[in-house]
């Protein structure tokens, strides 16, 4: 598996899945950034921790397994290799090579079918997506507080919640007069009852 050098990891870092999240690693098709032109290789990470690799349709089996703490264990043939968490979505998967300030990046397949096929396209790809100044601001709001939550709400919610808001205080005003009411009522009842 080739490496890179790559500044752009520590940039896009917080907008980054954790890699423990299983769901978006298992049964995708990722491809492997090597010499893709000359050979393809596929890592396909099952949820019974098989890993399937295929080098232009020829499929090695091995092992992977989360250890924790951000790191992946791959078992091939006669080596194992250990990774560190270095950037993650549904779309790039870069793993850092323990010890090293080295990325193999993975793309799913599954989602762009042979447009990032070059470690160029990679790198455009992550900076049009998360460094864009346009797109920036938009994603810190996204991703505020480590989850993805709703920064702006419709005008038909708005005024849907100043409606409830009204509707309240008018019942609050209800329930007011009605104690008003209930207290004239009882003094009059003690002062002439």
């Amino acid at each position: 598996m080739q490496t890179f050098i790559s500044d752009i990891i520590p940039k896009i870092q917080r907008y980054s899945q954790k890699l423990d999240d299983l769901t978006i690693l298992t049964n995708q098709h990722w491809v492997v950034m090597d010499e893709i032109d000359k050979i393809k290789n596929v890592y396909i990470f099952r949820k019974n921790n098989e890993l399937l690799i295929s080098s232009n349709g020829e499929v090695e089996k091995g092992r992977w397994e989360y250890l924790g703490n951000n790191s992946l264990l791959i078992d091939k043939k006669d080596k194992s290799y250990l990774f560190k968490h270095g950037f993650f979505d549904e779309n790039v998967l870069a793993l850092k090579i323990d010890g090293r300030e080295e990325y193999a990046f993975l793309v799913n397949e599954n989602k762009y079918d042979g447009e990032l096929n070059s470690f160029t396209r990679v790198i455009d790809f992550l900076n049009m997506t998360y460094l864009d100044p346009t797109i920036q601001k938009s994603l810190e709001k996204k991703y505020e507080f480590g989850r993805s939550i709703q920064i702006q709400k419709t005008s038909e919610e708005i005024e849907a919640e100043q409606k409830a808001l009204e509707g309240l205080r008018g019942n609050d005003n209800i329930i007011f007069l009605f104690g008003v009411w209930a207290i004239i009522i009882y003094v009059a009842l003690m002062l002439f009852g």
